[in-house]
């Protein structure tokens, strides 16, 4: 396998943006995010100083700044768009670098670390030309090149084709939700509506003078900041623990299974149903829990917190001109609708049949996403060839 300067296998291209009539579609670095694009409309009056490239069909770009792995390949549809000069933009030699390959290769850590090493600059480090000019590019035969690309973009497909089946799982839930309890806020199927004290218990967690360097430990009782809440979901910091007598002198502020925990600063309202069956979590001071009580079903509580409308009104209830807080006394006057336990059990059963299956297809994700980093690390190496053309 032949390694050619990026250059001389996929010379510079796109061209300086003329005085045009009308208005063009405009990509910014930021604009590109996986698979996603999005576009400003503007006229050569209205530009931004960085829209200064236009590019057509065959045209391949990528982010030069460092640590961004971003790529496209400008197809029919992209024709003639203006991309920022935040790209860099190149077109494969015909009938030696096949587009599709190389776009792959852009977008491989192996492309990744050159870029990231030649990368210069003190606010915003980038790559320069003279940079992308010492960057090399494995080059089998083009056949070979075909039959890698090929493969590379089904294992890509599978990997979208999964991720897709997690987005629609979540909306299922989302919709489910909706119709069997409707808005939140709005409480349009008339659910009797109180006060949350009226059906939990709510604690702040503790005050930070409470703690103090000596009672960190490792591999101790976890603690709860709203960093470590996401997407429904607790993640531990191993860093972050106390140690087993400093958790009986805080007791109070410890969680059980079924408790929801949610960030009172930063992103308000982001929460979690606590499900270990362990020793616990500590309630950061950052964080507020809700101990439900038999009428409020966990994962039904879940699910009025972090819905949009009731995320909106803990926002606007937010306390403080620096820094917005929620405080307890803000959660425990928080207005909810409560069906009947036996509907709210129900969604939670739905949730976590679910759940079940979006694990699966998660521990499915990971596996795809290996196998095309095995791929494409083997491809770029040269060590598919004897496999590819048997194929």
């Amino acid at each position: 396998m032949k390694k050619l300067k990026l250059p001389d296998i996929a010379p510079y291209s796109g061209k300086r943006v003329q005085p045009f009539d009308g208005v063009k579609r405009y990509m910014s670095t930021g604009d590109l995010k996986g698979d996603n694009l999005n576009f400003e409309d503007v006229t050569y009056e209205s530009k931004p100083s960085r829209a200064d490239i236009l590019v057509s069909e065959g045209d391949i770009l990528f982010a030069k700044m460092t640590n961004t792995n971003k790529a496209l390949q400008i197809d029919n549809e992209l024709d003639g768009i203006i991309v920022s000069t935040g790209f860099s933009v190149h077109r494969p030699i015909e009938n030696e670098l096949f587009g599709e390959y190389f776009l792959h290769f852009l977008k491989h850590n192996s492309f990744q670390r050159q870029k990231n090493k030649l990368c210069t600059g003190a606010i915003q480090s980038a790559i320069s030309n003279s940079g992308i000019e010492k960057i090399f590019v494995p080059v089998p035969d083009y056949k070979e090149q075909i039959l890698v690309a090929n493969l590379l973009s089904k294992a890509e497909n599978l990997i979208s084709q999964r991720k897709e089946s997690i987005r629609l799982l979540d909306d299922f839930l989302k919709s489910t939700f909706l119709e069997m309890f409707g808005d939140a806020v709005k409480n349009e199927k008339k659910w009797n509506k109180l006060e949350l004290k009226n059906y939990a218990k709510v604690r702040i967690g503790p005050f930070g003078s409470l703690l103090h360097r000596e009672d960190y430990v490792q591999n101790g009782i976890p603690i709860v900041n709203p960093s470590h809440i996401g997407e429904g979901k607790i993640s531990i910091d191993p860093e972050l623990t106390i140690s087993k007598d400093k958790m009986k002198e805080l007791s109070a502020y410890m969680m059980n299974k079924g408790d929801v925990v949610l960030g009172r600063r930063g992103e308000i309202g982001r929460c979690a149903v606590v499900t270990n069956k362990e020793d616990g979590y500590l309630c950061g001071t950052g964080s507020i829990f809700i101990r439900p009580t038999e009428k409020l079903n966990p994962i039904f509580l879940y699910n009025i917190i972090s819905s949009a409308s009731m995320r909106k009104v803990l926002e606007n209830s937010a306390k403080g001109i620096t820094m917005k807080n929620l405080n307890s006394g803000i959660i425990e006057n928080l207005k909810i609708p409560v069906p009947p336990i036996e509907i709210q059990t129900q969604f939670a059963q739905i949730v976590e049949k679910t759940e079940v299956l979006k694990t699966q297809y998660k521990q499915s994700l990971q596996e795809l996403e290996n196998l095309y980093g095995s791929l494409s690390q083997r491809a770029f190496r040269g060590e598919l060839k004897e496999k590819l053309l048997s194929i």
